[in-house]
């Protein structure tokens, strides 16, 4: 009887129920994980005991720690990326629509920290576990293609300027806004400036786009 009841439980490993409902539990709990203490200090344990699972379970779905660690990175750049296909700006004059972007994307950091954190956990690691993940350069590529078909339409109307690398202009965003969040805790204290999703985050992030568009317009004569 005991021996029956190993095998059913094997099975059971072997074949667990509900994949996909697993796996995105996992996921979500995984980045929490990663995203709290990095890939070191992550525990497969820890991630196991939040989705009330085991490392077996675990393993089962995404084989090591390592390759959950790279199918969160897929996933959180996956669901930015996702997200900012939505913005439908076509319809928008190029500066409308760069402030778009900036809205977007100021406000995706500031309401997915883990995001942020993950991006500057793999940074500390020296993109280590990225650049083993070739697809991810792949999966990053449409928000470049979208600044740059803004900024050639920009360019067209005569309103931007024509050195413009939309790589240049996606770090820039990028930089200013992450710095909210990254930095808001050394920041906030020192300068006593409420600094993440408090404080005038509408001054803030207007400022970025009033940055990135006075760049732009810096040599086209437009200035805004």
């Amino acid at each position: 009887m005991t021996l029956q009841v190993t095998s059913a439980r094997a099975a059971a490993m072997r074949k667990p129920k509900a994949p996909e409902a697993n796996r995105a539990r996992i996921l979500a709990a995984a980045i929490a994980e990663f995203a709290s203490r990095g890939y070191k200090g992550a525990s497969m344990d820890a991630i196991a005991a939040r989705t009330h699972t085991t490392r077996a379970l675990i393993n089962y779905y995404f084989g090591s720690k390592e390759r959950l660690y790279l199918a969160v990175l897929e996933r959180v750049y996956a669901e930015i990326r996702d997200a900012e296909r939505g913005l439908e700006l076509d319809h928008l004059p190029p500066a409308a629509a760069i402030r778009r972007i900036v809205d977007f994307t100021y406000d995706y950091y500031v309401g997915h920290e883990d995001f942020v954190r993950l991006v500057v956990a793999e940074n500390q690691a020296r993109g280590r576990h990225m650049k083993r993940f070739p697809s991810l350069r792949t999966l990053n590529r449409p928000i470049v293609d979208l600044l740059g078909r803004v900024i050639a339409r920009g360019q067209a109307d005569g309103d931007f300027r024509r050195d413009v690398d939309p790589i240049d202009v996606h770090m820039a965003i990028a930089a200013l806004g992450m710095f909210n969040v990254t930095n808001q805790y050394t920041f906030g204290t020192l300068f006593q400036r409420e600094m993440g999703g408090k404080g005038n985050v509408a001054r803030r992030r207007q400022m970025v786009s009033d940055l990135v568009l006075t760049w732009l317009a810096e040599s086209a004569g437009q200035p805004r």
